[in-house]
């Protein structure tokens, strides 16, 4: 292993005048991390352009009025990101500059904390992880090879797989690894020489194993088990089953360290919600993202200055720019953009989860009173079945709103459609006992962009690399390394930090 600086590890990077004018499409965290990371390397002519009338792409925290003991207020409810971690390192960098920080893990009272249940799919509550709750010798015994799986996989992934936890792709397929270390020092075998920032490279061939599917990984290393505590936080938060998704996509979101950070629950919340992050990032960038301005046409001249069409306010206007970043999905570019032929090819390859949610109120006395899994559900049989609900404020007991979850696709599977799956989703929490009497607010969105694993042992990622540049135009973005926010805005500091 060497340790190279950010400007020198890659013999293609080269330093770009600060004075070019830069586009930055989209203004999510991506977007809006790209800018913060320009504005630290002396970047001030920039623009970001958002489509929306808000900041923030997937980390939408809307505000609504609660009633608890005669009281209303008004408290903000999550439909995207929720949850952060003592590895979420990007996003600590854009609090700190925005100046807007998480509670947890250790919550106080009235703050917006992480609990949660197992719902059987008769309404039972299941204790899967609790030996002396509905105690068996079964039980018992799957619980201790459970374990023992788990220590089995941290080591494999210190020293068989050493290499696998850096944010990104590159050299993966190769058997090769060179990205920022995602490691905490003292956290499950890190070192300061091997944890955030440091770029890390080298050469392990057994990394070429991350493009199977992680279930088929988990049968190769003889540790299935753990796949039953992978599942809840992956799966029923929309990443897709373990049967299609790279063992990369799995194991670089939920790292050792992470995945112990869920399982016993050491997380953050934001209590204005995680779209907070973003909006005090953008009110302190010099050019914060102008809202309600779509980008309808991108024109990149051999030789050329980049000539971005923008749809504001019902009308379009030409701006020219020297260099273009795309940080919203790559699998529509070629909609808007003069594509290549090989940007066409390789984006058309972009896979992206289906995925359903909505803020409901329940029946008086019925709401959930605590987050809870559905494990059942989180099957592609399933698909379109309410995977896990999220209660927000404990405090507000049975009178607090909750976001219920689904997805309604799988590689291989027909789709089931966003209406049956909105039905059905009120018809399971029924089942369980919480029936719903209104949605606040529903929505499908865009989720998690990957490649299948094929496309991803092929050296999808190490040719988006290649192209990484060309015509002046540079790719971030939730595609780069995994689609939550973390490793979204780290993906941007690799981008700024080696191109620019």
């Amino acid at each position: 292993m060497c340790h190279n600086n950010i400007n020198n590890f890659n013999n293609k990077e080269k330093i770009m005048p600060t004075n070019d004018r830069v586009c930055i499409i989209g203004g999510g965290p991506a977007g809006l991390s790209c800018a913060m990371y320009l504005e630290k390397k002396g970047y001030e002519n920039y623009v970001i352009f958002e489509k929306q009338n808000r900041v923030g792409g997937k980390c939408f925290s809307p505000k609504i009025k609660v009633k608890h003991n005669g009281v209303e207020e008004e408290k903000s409810f999550e439909t995207g990101a929720i949850m952060g971690a003592i590895t979420y390192h990007a996003v600590s960098e854009m609090e700190e500059f925005g100046g807007y920080y998480h509670c947890g893990p250790d919550w106080k009272p009235g703050e917006p904390n992480m609990r949660r249940e197992f719902r059987k799919l008769d309404g039972t509550v299941d204790h899967p992880f609790e030996p002396k709750v509905n105690f068996s010798i079964k039980k018992t015994a799957g619980l201790l090879k459970l374990k023992k799986q788990m220590k089995k996989l941290n080591k494999l992934m210190q020293t068989k797989y050493k290499g696998y936890d850096c944010y990104g792709h590159l050299g993966v397929a190769k058997g090769e690894y060179y990205g920022i270390s995602k490691g905490v020092d003292g956290y499950c075998g890190a070192t300061k020489e091997d944890s955030f920032p440091n770029y890390i490279k080298g050469t392990n061939p057994n990394l070429k194993d991350l493009a199977l599917p992680f279930s088929e990984f988990c049968k190769l290393n003889g540790v299935e088990e753990v796949q039953r505590i992978w599942i809840a936080p992956f799966t029923s938060f929309g990443y897709g089953f373990f049967d299609e998704i790279p063992t990369a996509l799995v194991m670089k979101y939920l790292d050792v360290t992470t995945a112990l950070e869920f399982v016993g629950m050491k997380l953050w919340t934001w209590p204005e919600g995680t779209e907070q992050i973003y909006v005090h990032v953008n009110e302190k960038l010099k050019h914060p993202a102008l809202l309600n301005s779509e980008v309808v046409k991108v024109e990149r001249p051999e030789g050329g200055k980049i000539k971005v069409t923008v749809l504001r306010d019902g009308k379009e206007t030409v701006e020219e720019f020297d260099k273009l970043i795309v940080t919203t999905p790559l699998d529509y570019f070629a909609n808007y953009a003069d594509a290549t032929a090989e940007e066409k090819e390789l984006f058309g390859k972009i896979i992206h989860e289906k995925y359903c949610d909505y803020i409901a109120t329940f029946e008086p006395g019925k709401s959930p009173n605590i987050s809870g899994y559905m494990v059942d559900n989180m099957v592609p049989e399933r698909l379109g079945h309410a995977m896990v609900y999220y209660n927000r404020w404990e405090y507000l007991d049975r009178d607090c709103p909750a976001t219920v979850y689904a997805l309604r696709n799988h590689l291989g599977s027909e789709d089931v459609s966003y209406e049956y799956t909105m039905k059905t989703m009120d018809e399971d929490m029924e089942k369980v006992g919480f029936p719903v009497k209104e949605k606040l607010y529903a929505q499908e969105v865009y989720y998690c962009p990957h490649v299948s694993p094929k496309d991803y042992a092929d050296g999808w990622y190490d040719k988006l690399e290649a192209l990484q540049g060309t015509k002046n135009t540079f790719y971030a973005g939730e595609i780069i390394s995994f689609g939550d926010m973390e490793d979204t805005c780290a993906a941007s500091k690799d981008i700024i930090g080696r191109f620019f």
